[in-house]
């Protein structure tokens, strides 16, 4: 094989390598457009079963992950306007699953705390599709998983920032 011969040959599998990945990348971005379409379906099915809104029940979960926040630290958290952080947590509070508290530090600071009681009528709705999830992680393995990790912390990272412009 000449010199010649090798460099288009090279120059084949290099094309097929770049029409490979863009059929990844494409079906991995359909497939992330799917997830987040069924995400906001699933959580909007979760809020009405509880009279509450597909943001109310994220804020739910951001308390339940990082414990009693402040206002700014919602707004922060969640990429929402301040402004729309405080008439959240005021329907929040009305529906009995926040109440303000002060801050054990700082008695001009006021915390958003959960009421666990309230998060445990949440949870039965999670079982099934917890369940299958976990069904799902078998069919990994754990480098696998770790990928998968590594690409949804980054996404989500990304989206943050993307939300943050928008909000701005």
């Amino acid at each position: 094989m000449s010199e010649r011969d090798s460099g288009r040959n090279g120059e084949q599998d290099r094309d097929g390598q770049d029409r490979e990945r863009s059929a990844v990348v494409a079906a991995l971005t359909a497939a992330g457009r799917d997830s987040s379409a069924a995400s906001v379906a699933f959580h909007s099915a979760i809020a009405a079963q509880q009279d509450l809104g597909a943001t109310e029940t994220k804020t739910l979960d951001l308390l339940e992950r990082h414990g009693p926040l402040t206002a700014k630290e919602l707004a922060e958290h969640s990429g929402l306007a301040p402004a729309s952080v405080t008439g959240l947590v005021d329907r929040l509070e009305r529906k009995g699953f926040v109440r303000r508290v002060k801050h054990p530090t700082d008695k001009r600071r006021v915390l958003i705390e959960p009421r666990p009681e309230k998060l445990a009528e949440l949870a039965p709705l999670f079982d099934d599709w917890a369940r299958e999830v976990h069904e799902l992680y078998e069919e990994f393995t754990t480098e696998e998983l770790a990928t998968i990790t590594r690409f949804l912390t980054g996404a989500t990272e990304r989206q943050r920032a993307a939300t943050k412009r928008l909000v701005e």
